[in-house]
């Protein structure tokens, strides 16, 4: 077995070290190491704003960072043997965190964009295995690192339907960030100027913010590009089912990985999608299935009574917005503090979607986080 890496200089930027990653999801841009089923690869991966968010970063700097930069991954990794039709399997090795993480609300992004449309930042200190806050007194989050950001690279084919698919959600007004060639990496316009953005999931995963995706986890991704061309980054410590605020507890990583083929097993089985697998627990059970909660839930039905039959998203607002009073009631948190317990500690379930017209949604709230 061979073991192959990429180092990155965490004091320059993705735009400044542009040979160890890229930005964008594009077919063409270049592979940067080369690896054979079986082989291990060492991945140091940037945090998801690019420092940005360092520990000296103002909330003038939460309030209007550059979004163009976001998700700088590392990558992409051409493994030998996998071809369109294939599905890649990715173990996941290890995620190795580093000592400082962040959460931040961005005016105009998360979940709850229009509730919330002040900075706010939470800077973490991170060893241990826990994450703790001067900013949140009384928190311990266990750690779990995952990486936010996994995925493929499409092919020309998909890379054309998305953009069309994309660009007509735009067009009904939906909330998309179309190809924009501005500091994105590689530089060069034949890329930029129609490469995808990263911040939403695809079928090649991508941005998907699955927390159970740490060490121990097999990732089966659908091949649809040569070599597969796998990229990471965006690595989060810790993170609740459904990152509401926009952010995990966001840090940089050394990420390990270890790759193998299934022939022709996406074509033959129609897998369009990510899939994923573990055979341990990704958090302490207490953690995982917490031993002490608290929960709130959220119906399909307005503040002001009415009926949305089979609305989702309304029953996890509400469930979210009730959670968010019950801390500032009960634990004398402010708005924004407990919207960011929220988006770090908070699961979001889907209790039930058959019991129309109200779909209901729950809110956990781990109770051994406090100290």
């Amino acid at each position: 077995m061979a073991v192959h890496e990429v180092r990155v200089d965490f004091a320059k930027t993705l735009t400044e070290e542009p040979e160890t990653g890229h930005n964008r999801w594009h077919p063409d841009i270049p592979p940067v190491v080369t690896c054979d089923p079986g082989d291990e690869v060492v991945l140091g991966t940037r945090d998801a704003f690019d420092g940005q968010m360092g520990p000296e970063a103002t909330l003038e700097t939460v309030a209007g960072p550059n979004l163009n930069v976001v998700h700088p991954l590392t990558g992409p990794v051409y493994v030998n043997g996998a071809e369109p039709g294939d599905l890649l399997e990715v173990e996941i090795r290890e995620v190795e965190p580093d000592r400082y993480g962040y959460t931040v609300q961005v005016p105009g992004f998360g979940f709850l964009r229009d509730e919330f449309p002040d900075p706010f930042m939470v800077r973490w200190r991170i060893g241990d295995g826990w994450a703790t806050s001067d900013d949140l007194p009384g928190l311990r989050i266990p750690g779990s690192p995952f990486m936010g950001t996994i995925g493929l690279a499409p092919d020309r084919a998909l890379l054309e339907r998305t953009i069309a698919r994309e660009q007509a959600a735009l067009d009904r007004g939906g909330f998309v960030l179309p190809p924009d060639p501005t500091d994105a990496v590689p530089a060069d316009p034949a890329i930029a100027v129609e490469a995808l953005r990263t911040i939403p999931p695809r079928e090649t995963a991508g941005n998907v913010d699955i927390k159970q995706l740490g060490k121990g986890a097999r990732l089966y991704i659908p091949v649809y590009a040569d070599g597969g061309l796998f990229s990471a980054g965006d690595a989060h410590f810790a993170q609740g089912d459904s990152e509401t605020c926009g952010t995990a507890i966001e840090m940089r990583s050394t990420l390990t990985v270890r790759f193998a083929i299934h022939k022709g097993r996406a074509a033959a089985r129609g897998i369009q999608d990510l899939q994923f697998a573990r055979d341990d627990y990704s958090l302490p059970p207490e953690f995982a299935a917490p031993r002490r909660f608290f929960a709130t839930t959220g119906l399909s039905v307005t503040r002001d009574g009415e009926s949305r039959p089979e609305d989702l998203t309304l029953a996890a607002r509400n469930a979210l917005l009730n959670m968010i009073e019950h801390l500032q009631d009960h634990g004398g948190w402010t708005r924004q503090q407990a919207y960011a317990i929220c988006s770090v500690a908070v699961d979001l379930k889907v209790s039930e979607v058959v019991d129309v017209p109200s779909f209901v949604v729950s809110a956990f709230l781990p109770l051994d986080i406090f100290a």
